[in-house]
């Protein structure tokens, strides 16, 4: 590692003639795969300090952003209890259709927005699509009627649909895969914390009922709206695009995070024969296709459908969940706080275990079954006590099943472009999820919600049957590649035709 680049790294051409940012990357790129490049090429550098660099730059602004996104998704359920639906005139089938119509736009929109971001930069792309929808959230404590806040939840899922695929996309980008469920977690607790913020931001708005002659939950649309356009403005200011451009690592730091990425997932472990294989980054529609075409994610998809359904279902309903069990609003939008923190510090717990071990599905399906006891206490009594302590379970499985699938599903998925379109496709298809919660829980259900819980139990089961079904497939995969490359199977390959396999190359190792 003699290479040396003493240009600054900038984005624009100036009259001083600094390299362009396609220059620097390039630059960086050559860097990480010049031949002979190793691990112990940059056995002189500390890759711990390397990663407390970038979690402190990356995280804290990512999970900024989805605690805005979460909150101004999820609080039409803290509205709702504070008199939207009265005001409205809206019927309960209304109301649910409004919340169903966010998730059918949001799941459209998600592909697209990802393979933008891979293209554009994400300091531009993710704060403009925020901008975007904070004027949504916004302009929706203005709404008249049903149509009006159907229009507005509309919109406000295509505008939110980039954020949360594109900031777990955009983590993959530095993170090597035993590394990421943790960040994952760290930056999804904050929809967690969302949660518990949405419940006392909405108990403290509310309390400004008729100031300027608009109702308390215009004040929370309105108010948290605003809140998103000032954060946006300065994520433009705050996000960095990529490893190769990040001013704050040394050149040689931002070739050996490039090299890590590039030579993950392939085997290396010489019982197996194995060969260094890059993976592929260049742009080809062949690798959209790919990801369109890949059982994993489709399968996948049942996981998250048997984890998403119940999450929607509690971050749409669990203020009105409490409130029914006999409690005034304001009490049931702070006896949501603390299924929210618990959530939160459980999620970063566990992905901590999990990247320490290397496993994905021990924990997931573990929290998994934790999501199903609690539902069960749920269906079972009337018991206020029994059913808040059952929704308390449910969502102490709920937050680190999340991350962990999403984790799981990037970890197995080879090559930037397919990585990208996979994991919007997992998420994208995976919240019309939210389409069905959102009809799970009827008014005329309560104060027990039996149907709602029944249909979440129903969800999580057949998730678990899907992830029994990845675990074997992964495992069975994994062993018959071993054999081949013991074998010497993969020398028919050259490491360009491996590389161009991904995932499906002979010397990928699934993680289960």
């Amino acid at each position: 590692m003699n290479a040396t680049f003493e240009k600054p790294a900038v984005v624009e051409v100036d009259e001083a003639g600094h390299l362009t940012q396609k220059d620097v990357i390039s630059h960086i790129d050559a860097m990480a795969m010049a031949p002979g490049t190793s691990y112990e090429s940059f056995a002189h550098l500390d890759e711990k300090k390397i990663l407390r660099k970038m979690d402190i730059r990356l995280i804290p602004m990512l999970a900024l952003l989805y605690l805005l996104s979460f909150l101004d998704r999820g609080n039409i359920g803290n509205a709702k209890i504070e008199g939207l639906q009265e005001d409205l005139k809206m019927t309960d089938d209304q109301y649910n259709l409004c919340l169903t119509v966010f998730f059918l736009a949001y799941a459209a929109f998600e592909v697209p927005s990802n393979l933008l971001l891979k293209r554009l930069r994400p300091s531009r792309w993710l704060p403009t699509i925020m901008v975007a929808w904070g004027i949504v959230m916004t302009l929706m404590g203005l709404v008249q009627n049903f149509r009006g806040l159907l229009s507005a939840r509309l919109f406000l899922g295509v505008t939110e649909a980039g954020l949360y695929p594109g900031c777990a996309y955009y983590l993959t980008m530095w993170y090597c895969r035993r590394e990421i469920q943790l960040r994952q977690a760290m930056f999804f607790s904050a929809g967690s914390i969302a949660g518990a913020f949405s419940g006392l931001l909405a108990f403290a708005i509310a309390k400004l009922d008729g100031l300027g002659g608009l109702e308390g939950w215009r004040w929370i649309f309105i108010l948290e709206g605003l809140a998103t356009v000032v954060v946006a403005i300065s994520a433009y200011f705050l996000l960095y695009d990529f490893p190769e451009t990040a001013t704050f690592l040394t050149e040689e730091e931002r070739a050996f995070v490039i090299y890590r990425l590039k030579y993950q997932g392939h085997t290396e472990t010489k019982d197996e024969g194995g060969v260094q294989v890059a993976q592929a980054d260049e742009f080809a529609w062949k690798y959209v296709w790919a990801a369109f075409k890949d059982w994993q994610i489709w399968v996948n998809i049942f996981v998250y459908w048997g984890i998403v359904c119940p999450l929607y279902g509690v971050s749409l309903f669990l203020p009105s969940i409490v409130k029914n069990l006999g409690y005034v609003s304001s009490t049931a939008q702070l006896l949501t706080v603390p299924i929210y923190v618990t959530g939160a510090i459980l999620a970063i717990v566990v992905a901590y275990f999990s990247d320490r071990v290397g496993k994905r599905s021990p924990f997931v399906v573990t929290c998994m079954c934790a999501i199903l006891l609690g539902f069960i206490l749920c269906i079972s009594t009337n018991k206020p006590g029994v059913v808040y302590a059952g929704v308390f379970i449910a969502a102490a499985g709920l937050y680190p099943a999340f991350a962990g699938n999403i984790a799981w599903l990037s970890n197995n998925l080879a090559g930037g472009y397919k990585r990208s379109a996979g994991m919007a496709i997992q998420i994208g298809v995976g919240n019309l999820g939210g389409a069905f919660a959102s009809n799970f829980y009827r008014q005329k259900d309560s104060p027990r919600y039996i149907l709602g819980h029944a249909l979440e139990l129903g969800f999580t089961s057949v998730g678990l049957i899907a992830a029994a079904i990845l675990i074997l497939s992964y495992s069975r995969i994994n062993k018959k590649r071993a054999k081949i490359v013991r074998e010497g199977g993969h020398n028919e390959f050259t490491p360009e035709e491996l590389s161009e396999q991904g995932d499906k190359a002979v010397t990928f190792r699934y993680v289960h």
